[in-house]
């Protein structure tokens, strides 16, 4: 089992990021969070890599459920999606959920990350 799902598609990065967001959040999505890694690293360490940014995207509605069931959830929330650069094109990626509630061990869980696994996917599809 993969521990993210992605789709490699063409465009301009910053148009790419203007889409997956607009696709979360028909989704039910929102982005909380937003991270631009590779600027992050030019500043600290001066280093260059290719265009990547991290999303926080949280679904409210499943992440008060999951809460509902385990209250330190927080810790595994939001759900990550990248948005890289990559030669060819841009690569957007979402952790997959089912993975990552495993380490959880909450069999309450399951249902949950399947459903947000399954939005999350739509999402990365729909670009």
């Amino acid at each position: 089992m993969s521990y993210y799902y992605n789709k490699t598609v063409s465009g301009e990065f910053e148009e790419v990021i203007e889409k997956v967001t607009a696709s979360l959040k028909e989704q039910g999505f929102g982005v909380l969070t937003e991270i631009n890694f590779s600027g992050t690293l030019k500043k600290k360490l001066d280093v260059d890599i290719p265009n990547y940014r991290i999303l926080g995207a949280c679904n409210p509605k499943f992440a008060y459920q999951a809460y509902q069931n385990e209250s330190n959830i927080g810790v595994m929330l939001p759900c990550n999606v990248i948005i890289r650069q990559v030669e060819g094109g841009v690569d957007v990626a979402a952790v997959d959920p089912i993975a990552s509630m495993q380490g959880v061990g909450n069999k309450n869980l399951e249902a949950i990350a399947s459903e947000v696994q399954m939005k999350l996917n739509a999402a990365i599809d729909a670009v």
